[in-house]
């Protein structure tokens, strides 16, 4: 079983910027063949997915972010990461990882095994 934990939410004003972290934990030895993303929720609003990346590298983003955030991982320390910049209004929300074991970057939340718990992301205009 894989456990995924963020870190690294907050508030922060306009234009400002946020490392996320997602370190998994648990059956943990064979991270590097897990596809992570992550994915937000913002209230009243469905959950959609942000970026992801495959146990090769590979990268996928919603169109509208990948001008400001870059997902990138780190398989020693079992850690997915999330860098945002130039953050909006808009982009306050709750931040998950989530991880599958496969190489398909889809931002269906159904095809995602695992979830964290959340971390929430304010930003403030």
């Amino acid at each position: 079983q894989l456990q995924l934990v963020e870190s690294g939410g907050g508030s922060v004003q306009a234009a400002g910027s946020l490392r996320l972290s997602c370190a998994a934990t648990g059956y943990t030895s064979s991270f590097s063949a897990y596809s992570i993303a992550w994915f937000r929720q913002a209230p009243g609003k469905e959950r959609e997915g942000v970026a992801a990346i495959s146990r090769d590298g590979a990268t996928r983003y919603e169109d509208s972010l990948k001008d400001r955030f870059i997902i990138t991982r780190d398989n020693t320390k079992k850690t997915l990461y999330l860098q945002m910049n130039s953050l909006k209004p808009d982009d306050t929300a709750m931040y998950y990882c989530a991880a599958h074991w496969g190489v398909r970057l889809t931002f269906s939340a159904s095809l995602w095994d695992y979830w964290g718990q959340g971390t929430q992301v304010t930003v403030s205009s």
